[in-house]
């Protein structure tokens, strides 16, 4: 479990420095230059994550089940996931409607992946990871709304077709994913079998 609160430590950590140092941030990179902290942010961001995944994975060979999960929650976390997909997608095809009215889709699709997640698991581990997820995700949105109102920022508005090319594309990703890459990377099939 050390390995797995390191990791989220770490990514979560990196990815939370426009939410808890934006003038640091904005100083280092003044530095060390934009490219530098590309570099280091993508380093770092990496090495949260390995911790994090193998942490995850060490943390399943031995799971501390918190509850029962109905199986309901499951149905209820597939749809989430489509959803979550959708959001995905929609941030980056540009021009579409879903961004056009919810301004930042790849927060709100961690937001419902992560929630789904925990509606359909059940462990400490679970709850770490995707409450960790769920809760910088919150927190994140709050912030870039609150951004946004203060830059004055105007969204474009969307339009039809790329709002069908993101429906399209977030639905295949989706199957893909949920059919067979699920059980390939992550060792469960969500829909039959573990």
């Amino acid at each position: 479990m050390l390995y797995l609160l390191l990791g989220l430590l770490v990514f979560l950590g990196v990815h939370s420095s426009r939410i808890f140092a934006e003038a640091a941030r904005a100083s280092i990179i003044g530095r060390i230059g934009p490219m530098a902290w590309k570099g280091l942010y993508s380093l770092a961001s990496l090495l949260g994550f390995v911790l994090l995944v193998w942490g995850w994975g060490q943390a399943r060979l031995e799971p501390q089940v918190l509850w029962a999960t109905p199986v309901a929650l499951r149905h209820v976390a597939s749809l989430l996931t489509l959803f979550a997909f959708v959001l995905l997608v929609a941030a980056y095809v540009p021009g579409n409607l879903i961004k056009a009215r919810l301004h930042h889709p790849m927060v709100l699709a961690t937001k419902t992946w992560a929630l789904a997640h925990l509606l359909a698991n059940n462990t400490m581990a679970d709850l770490l990871l995707f409450g960790a997820f769920l809760a910088w995700a919150v927190v994140l949105f709050i912030v870039s709304r609150r951004r946004d109102r203060a830059e004055q920022r105007i969204y474009l508005p969307g339009r039809m077709g790329p709002t069908v090319l993101v429906l399209g594309l977030g639905v295949l990703a989706w199957a893909a994913f949920a059919f067979w890459l699920h059980a390939a990377l992550i060792g469960v099939r969500p829909f039959g079998g573990a």
